[in-house]
């Protein structure tokens, strides 16, 4: 398979996922607009209604994912490509997802508690539901590729880029490689896909001096202060990886916190030998 080949693959790859996943999240936005209130009764009937669409579609996203995964590794390491198949867990997260799902509603109730009107408190749960489907599709992506890349050859991988625009903590990250045990990190609105890296030497932490030193460009063209040899500021002691309670590792910057000490456990620099 050539360079052209895997490019197309992963183009089809990233087509197929996208349209998953605006398919689903206008299903969900659609089922909790249209709700006539939002008392507990409407919750427990929003759940019903949606939660089997949205594992459905889970378990799509870890099919694909596992497919183009074991197509990729194959080409890169010799053989056909014989995707075994993913078993993923309904709560992803380690918290039922009808739990996860009603959540929005709470969104909607705070609001009008601090006394905002029903427009702004529906748009504050339309919001938190938008982020909750994107980020559980997302961890259908990480946690099948954990499993499809533990079942090849592969030893390392990298993150690949999703779209023309991607933000700063990926962009860096992506300039990274990291081990197939290792579950990618994410954060709100990641849409970074595994790539398996060839071969089973470790290529150094460092795998794209380009990206970085681009980055390294626009950090000095917009602040003022950049330091191409990598020193200062440490990218590495900057963007950060942290465990949340309930997603796993996410990319963060330092300063950043979660709301309270029970949601973050140790605390990892990007590196993540």
């Amino acid at each position: 398979m050539s360079e052209a080949t895997q490019a197309a693959l992963s183009q089809q790859y990233d087509a197929i996922s996208g349209r998953l996943r605006e398919r689903l999240l206008a299903f969900v936005l659609d089922a909790f607009g249209s709700l006539g209130s939002y008392r507990d009764a409407d919750a427990a009937e929003f759940v019903e209604h949606v939660l089997p669409v949205v594992l459905g579609a889970q378990q799509q996203m870890g099919a694909l994912t596992d497919a183009y995964l074991a197509t990729m590794v194959a080409d890169m390491m010799g053989g056909a490509a014989a995707p075994a198949g993913v078993l993923l867990d309904e709560a992803l997260r380690g918290t039922p997802p009808a739990e996860v799902y009603a959540r929005p509603f709470a969104s909607v109730w705070t609001a009008l508690g601090e006394g905002r009107d029903m427009t702004d408190a529906v748009d504050a749960g339309t919001n938190r539901l938008r982020s909750i489907t994107d980020t559980d599709l997302q961890l259908a992506r990480t946690h099948a590729a954990r499993q499809s890349m533990r079942r090849s050859r592969a030893k390392f991988y990298r993150r690949r880029l999703s779209g023309s625009k991607n933000c700063a903590l990926c962009v860096i990250a992506s300039s990274q490689r990291y081990r197939v045990d290792k579950l990618m990190p994410i954060h709100p609105g990641c849409h970074c896909k595994p790539e398996p890296l060839p071969g089973d030497r470790d290529p150094g932490q460092i795998i794209d001096e380009g990206l970085l030193e681009e980055a390294h460009a626009a950090i000095a063209r917009d602040l003022g202060e950049s330091d191409r040899g990598g020193r200062r500021p440490d990218y590495r002691e900057v963007i950060i990886t942290r465990e949340h309670g309930e997603i796993g590792p996410m990319l963060a910057v330092r300063r950043h916190e979660f709301t309270g000490p029970k949601d973050v456990g140790p605390t990892d620099v990007v590196d993540t030998d």
